[in-house]
């Protein structure tokens, strides 16, 4: 009870009311004065009026609009294009963050090379920056098969199993990593139809002996490991297959793709990147077992065409050599044409010159 009163004598001071001070109560007079003989208007002693706050607030009103309007917009320019804002805000990183929207799957050949691109400088970070193959799926993902059915006497499971099978030995050929580093494609090699006994024995003989007339590269990626590294873990892919009816109570599969292969030096603090391009033509062909000798599982291969670039020339080790733009040239100067090595819209030449060109970009 004392504490109390105490505290409550402590507060009566401060909430008391306080008397005006001598020039509060003239100033006050003065006006009480003025106001009786009409020279004041009633605002100073009712304060602002209704009219007075209405307008106040229409005028806050206004300038919130006006300012209102423009950050509308900003917020929704931002919203569909955050790369305009500085930096990376949002953390999504630079253009290869685009890479995670792909293009549509390649159902038909396109109608010309793909548009050219800034010219940008790859890195180890950044292996497709500058390349067309940025927008292109990355690694199987970009093998879609179409939608398998019956054909001729072969049913649809037939068909699909045809298809998964030609998948399997583009992804064996030029994508499995232990390919790539110059192993044996066990998986692709035993893909084959085992009665081509000639074109396996070409394949032995180009994997474990290589030469001119026995080169794996016409069917396998493949690099020197104490040479090159794959710069990442990508190699960008894209292309269609399409299947047939055949001649020989069989299913065709026509398959074409082009593989991008970011690479770097082996060497210690080896920075530099360089790019292989690889289009692969293959037909592939199953054939119905009740009507023909065949091995049950087994695909026959029945044409294979290639076309690389950015690889040395008439080199025949059984390795791709990409040119870097540091290191002295490796192997005989190109003397074909100029071609864009993204350029999927006609067929491989048949008749093209057995030498090697050159390519307009990589």
């Amino acid at each position: 009870m004392r504490k109390f009163l105490q505290d409550s004598e402590r507060e009566i001071p401060a909430s008391a009311p306080k008397e005006p001070s001598a020039r509060a109560r003239m100033v006050t007079e003065r006006l009480r004065q003025q106001d009786a003989r009409g020279e004041v208007s009633e605002g100073w002693r009712a304060g602002p009026t209704v009219q007075d706050g209405e307008r106040r607030a229409a005028r806050k009103r206004r300038r919130w609009a006006l300012l209102g309007v423009p950050v509308v917009i900003v917020l929704a320019v931002v919203a569909m294009r955050p790369s305009l804002l500085p930096g990376d805000p949002f953390g999504a990183g630079g253009s290869e963050a685009a890479s995670a929207s792909p293009l549509p799957a390649e159902t038909a050949a396109p109608t010309g090379a793909p548009a050219s691109v800034d010219p940008e400088v790859p890195t180890v970070a950044r292996p497709f920056a500058g390349s067309p193959a940025l927008e292109w799926a990355d690694g199987a993902a970009g093998i879609v098969l179409p939608k398998a059915a019956a054909v001729g006497s072969l049913s649809k499971a037939q068909v699909e199993q045809a298809l998964q099978q030609t998948r399997k030995l583009l992804i064996d050929a030029n994508l499995d990593p232990a390919t790539l580093r110059g192993e044996r494609p066990e998986t692709a090699l035993a893909l084959i139809e085992p009665r081509q006994t000639d074109l396996l024995r070409l394949l032995n003989t180009a994997l474990s002996k290589p030469d001119k007339d026995h080169d794996p590269l016409w069917l396998f990626s493949r690099f020197d490991p104490h040479e090159l590294r794959l710069a990442g873990d990508v190699v960008k892919t894209r292309g269609r297959m399409t299947f047939k009816a055949g001649e020989q109570a069989s299913v065709v599969v026509h398959a074409d793709y082009t593989f991008v292969y970011p690479l770097a030096h082996t060497g210690q603090g080896s920075t530099e990147v360089a790019r292989t391009i690889v289009r692969r033509v293959l037909d592939v062909e199953l054939s119905d077992p009740a009507k023909y000798i065949v091995t049950p599982g087994k695909i026959s291969l029945r044409k294979y065409d290639q076309e690389i670039g950015n690889s040395a020339c008439d080199v025949y080790d059984g390795f791709l050599h990409p040119q870097f733009s540091t290191a002295e040239p490796t192997g005989t100067p190109p003397t074909g044409p100029t071609t864009d090595p993204y350029d999927r819209s006609g067929d491989i030449a048949a008749d093209r010159d057995e030498g090697c060109g050159v390519v307009s970009r990589t």
